[in-house]
């Protein structure tokens, strides 16, 4: 009996010695937004994942004189930034591809048949990232140039919007596509003067020749993904909302998560297009908004970009008065699609550019809400790039979200007149508008389209400068974002707009330990060298996931 007592003690003795005690993070600069507006702290605890408190180091000293102290050597800790709007899958596999963004057209071209180098006889030559409009004449490139570098392999190069798409002659014939093939809904094969394709390919016309490209198997998806989750860490970023997922990409998140795998927090939309769109949707939800995996949303995409010139307008392109854009699917689907969706109880995130999709998806929405209040939805309209001024306030009235991404209006403002023409731009990349009319905005990338660094985002939401410190003073100013606004975005209302504001966003008592440490106090250097700082340490539920190599 003593003997057994003896024993019994021991053990106790020996587990709550190996109990971790909270810890103690100080020597910080600490910001984070709450309720009642940018906040500061001195030290933060926390523990078992959760934070214990913030505020000053003396009183946390005194409170937790058990805590393990840690110096954070004077670094500046935010709550973990969130995008809002990313490309998970496709930010992993522009490892494997090749990645001509900010490239010249000869550029691209000599980049091209290096790469190809090194391809297997038959295999595709994969890439993304063009955009015509830096190029001299920002004209379309044609299949010609590509055919000219004499490359056995079909080559397929993406925009850097994802909207359109450009094929030598190799890939153009793997996919059955000539003169007599006619444009898709909601898409458009370019063709010359004489009837022939060009190689360039506008939206739905895309999905003619990916379906020739072999898919990735699961491996290889669950691989492009891990390569995403360990870029996104190094950036400071603890949840990305991916938008637009199929059942593929699904499953492998699925399995991720099954494994433990997953390492930040991820909020996948279902993509409307996908052919088992109405199982997934009967089956629920899958996970819970404090696990890693949080899926209960539906992306759809109502018309493509605009410097493809697929974004869907009222009026006709400036630069090309026979156009006005394209919409990826007929009004009455869209309507029909975010009705299935929400019949399911699934959060509704539509990609509207152009001012047509915009008041097109703002009328559906209006609709839903008549027949149902959808306002507990939170539904999101992903962009909401160019708006009628009218349609602007319809938001608040609705509950909706604006989720926009910061680095479009800093990568679009050399085009973005020469589409629109100054009218319209009026209610164009209108943070400022949205926020002083209480709408919350969601802040993202929308990477690979652009790239992922959230901080690129705070730069360009408070200076409206690219990061050339160009144009002076800031392409239309007046709509900029405060720094404490912007920070907000990429995180509290981020969380939000996930339906996690009560256990991410911010560093209240109770909530997740998701946090990061910068090397510079953003708070205290000059708004144009905010895309510079760099992140030291990354943490996930007080797990330090990512440290920066010295």
């Amino acid at each position: 009996m003593h003997f057994t007592r003896t024993l019994l003690i021991a053990i106790l003795t020996l587990a709550c010695s190996n109990i971790q005690a909270a810890t103690l993070i100080h020597n910080i600069a600490g910001y984070h937004t709450t309720s009642d507006g940018l906040e500061s702290f001195e030290a933060l605890v926390f523990d078992d994942g959760k934070v214990l408190a913030t505020g000053k180091l003396a009183d946390l000293r005194e409170k937790f004189p058990e805590a393990n102290v840690r110096d954070a050597g004077g670094r500046t800790l935010l709550p973990g930034l969130i995008d809002a709007h990313g490309h998970v899958l496709a930010l992993g596999r522009l490892r494997q591809e090749l990645d001509v963004r900010d490239l010249s057209l000869e550029q691209t071209l000599g980049a091209t048949k290096t790469f190809a180098k090194d391809k297997a006889a038959n295999e595709w030559v994969l890439g993304r990232g063009w955009n015509q409009v830096l190029w001299s004449g920002k004209q379309f490139p044609t299949k010609t140039a590509l055919d000219k570098l004499d490359i056995p392999n079909p080559v397929w190069l993406r925009r850097v919007d994802g909207h359109a798409g450009w094929a030598n002659s190799a890939a153009l014939r793997l996919a059955g596509i000539d003169r007599e093939t006619e444009n898709p809904e909601g898409g458009e094969i370019i063709k010359d003067r004489l009837g022939e394709p060009s190689g360039i390919l506008i939206d739905n016309a895309m999905l003619l020749l990916e379906r020739a490209i072999p898919q990735a198997g699961l491996q290889q998806d669950k691989a492009s993904l891990k390569a995403a989750f360990k870029s996104a860490l190094s950036l400071g970023l603890t949840g990305i909302h991916d938008a637009g997922v199929d059942s593929n990409t699904l499953q492998a998140y699925r399995e991720l998560a099954a494994e433990g795998a997953i390492p930040l927090r991820i909020y996948p939309m279902i993509a409307i297009e996908d052919e088992n769109l109405t199982t997934l949707l009967k089956a629920g939800p899958i996970g819970a908004p404090d696990q890693r995996l949080y899926v209960r949303s539906i992306k759809l995409s109502a018309d493509g970009a605009l410097g493809s010139r697929g974004a869907a307008l009222l009026a006709p392109y400036q630069d090309k008065p026979d156009e006005r854009g394209l919409l990826l699917h007929p009004e009455d689907e869209i309507l029909s699609l975010l009705r299935l969706a929400t019949e399911h109880d699934f959060q509704v995130n539509v990609h509207a550019i152009g001012d047509r999709a915009n008041h097109i998806v703002l009328n559906h929405l209006y609709t839903l809400h008549k027949d149902n209040n959808q306002k507990p939805y939170r539904h999101r309209v992903e962009h909401a790039q160019v708006m009628l001024k009218s349609d602007i306030p319809r938001f608040p009235s609705l509950g909706l979200i604006a989720s926009m991404q910061p680095t479009h209006a800093t990568s679009d403002k050399n085009m973005a007149g020469d589409r629109l023409g100054e009218e319209r731009l009026e209610g164009a990349y209108a943070w400022r508008t949205f926020l002083d009319q209480g709408t919350k905005i969601a802040g993202g990338s929308d990477f690979p389209v652009e790239p992922a660094n959230p901080l690129f985002g705070l730069h360009a939401a408070v200076t409206r400068q690219d990061r050339a410190d160009t144009p002076q003073g800031g392409w239309r100013p007046e709509q900029a974002m405060t720094l404490t606004e912007a920070l907000r975005a990429f995180t509290l209302d981020a969380a939000y707009a996930s339906h996690q504001e009560n256990l991410i966003g911010n560093l209240e008592p109770g909530k997740f330990a998701d946090f990061i440490l910068l090397e510079k106090n953003i708070f205290a250097i000059a708004p144009e060298d905010i895309w510079q700082v760099e992140v030291a340490e990354t943490w996930v539920e007080g797990e330090r996931v990512y440290t920066k190599a010295d």
